[in-house]
């Protein structure tokens, strides 16, 4: 075992060795490739003594420091804020003002949707941006979250071979004018919604048609799984067959596990900041 006289020695000669090494590095004769490779190795064994000396250091380093300025922090209370609002039927929304963040949620019997029907896992989460950039009123900001909202209960009331509009709900939130892209970040990075582009499954439902010149484009895994716009029908090919779309909400439904209850879905979250 090392004493701390034996420590320090040790310590002298990795002091004196880096100094070697340093001399090397500034030489004007070493090739710019070996200066970059050895820039990329100190910069690694600085990251190796930082992690040693937090090994040993006897306090406790907070796992990170909560800034309220942080963008990404304000995006994530605004997504709980969201989560807080009360399930509307998304069938009978009534004219509201206001822009922000929303959730749609499934509560059918759609084989492929069981896993999320009924959970606090959303089918799909969304932003409404202002209809005037610094708007600060939810009169100024315009009927943004209902419009985007009736906009998707038009699209699954087409679809209504395969979805039916009841087993639909909501949740919004108004939001001040230049947040609602955070909290919507937040949103879709926590809940991985199928329906989202951001996840790469079922993407589509805020399609809104090809021109005649261009209906070569493939039908999105979302109107290949609910039939029904009369644009997409004309379209050739899909994007993705019915089976591979199965596999990949197999995949996905294994490698993001579902929010049953809005008790998991608080504790996911308050892990997120916990510091100790």
């Amino acid at each position: 075992m090392s004493t701390p006289d034996d420590l320090g020695e040790e310590a002298r000669a990795i002091r004196a060795k880096l100094a070697s090494l340093l001399e090397a590095a500034e030489s004007k004769t070493l090739a710019p490739a070996r200066r970059k490779a050895f820039d990329i190795q100190a910069r690694g064994l600085i990251t190796e003594l930082e992690t040693a000396l937090s090994r040993i250091d006897l306090a406790a380093m907070p796992a990170s420091v909560f800034d309220p300025s942080n963008r990404k922090i304000i995006g994530r209370f605004t997504a709980l804020a969201m989560v807080g609002q009360t399930r509307h039927p998304l069938a009978s929304l009534g004219e509201f003002y206001g822009s922000g963040v929303y959730a749609i949620y499934y509560r059918g019997g759609f084989p492929p949707y069981l896993p999320i029907a009924g959970s606090e896992t959303p089918i799909y989460v969304g932003k409404a941006a202002p209809a005037m950039n610094g708007a600060r009123t939810p009169r100024e900001q315009g009927k943004k979250l209902w419009g985007r909202l009736t906009e998707h209960r038009k699209n699954i009331v087409r679809a209504s071979a395969s979805l039916n509009i009841t087993d639909f709900e909501a949740r919004f939130l108004v939001v001040q004018s230049g947040w609602e892209q955070s909290a919507e970040d937040y949103l879709i990075s926590l809940f991985q919604p199928i329906w989202n582009a951001e996840v790469g499954i079922l993407y589509g439902l805020g399609k809104h048609g090809d021109a005649a010149t261009t209906r070569a484009n493939k039908r999105s895994p979302w109107d290949t799984l609910h039939p029904g716009r009369a644009w997409a029908v004309d379209t050739i090919e899909d994007a993705r067959t019915p089976a591979q779309i199965a596999n990949d909400l197999e995949s996905h439904f294994a490698k993001h596990p579902v929010f049953r209850d809005l008790a998991g879905l608080l504790e996911a979250f308050f892990a997120e900041l916990r510091q100790v």
